[in-house]
């Protein structure tokens, strides 16, 4: 007898960024990261992590209602200009 498995589409948010020369790619809610060169290259990245870490036996999954509640939202902060603008200091300039 053949078991058929359903695959239900559940909505990860993923978070991407540009740093330096790289992408990296976040998904809060199951706390994995990854990175590549491209765009492309970090989305395909990152789905084949998500898949890994489902089908990893030993690795707890949250339940589903967890990874279906979730918020997004923006805070304002108020920054100074100098602190944005500014370049960092290293130990060796000081």
């Amino acid at each position: 007898m053949v078991s058929i498995v359903a695959k239900i589409p559940v909505p990860l948010p993923i978070f991407m960024t540009r740093e330096g020369r790289w992408f990296v790619a976040a998904c809060p809610v199951l706390d994995i990261a990854t990175q590549g060169k491209t765009e492309k290259e970090v989305k395909e990245n990152m789905e084949d992590l998500i898949n890994e870490y489902f089908n990893d036996p030993d690795t707890a999954k949250p339940p589903l209602q967890s990874l279906m509640s979730f918020t997004l939202t923006n805070i304002p902060i108020k920054i100074s200009e100098g602190v944005l603008y500014s370049k960092t200091k290293t130990a060796s300039s000081e």
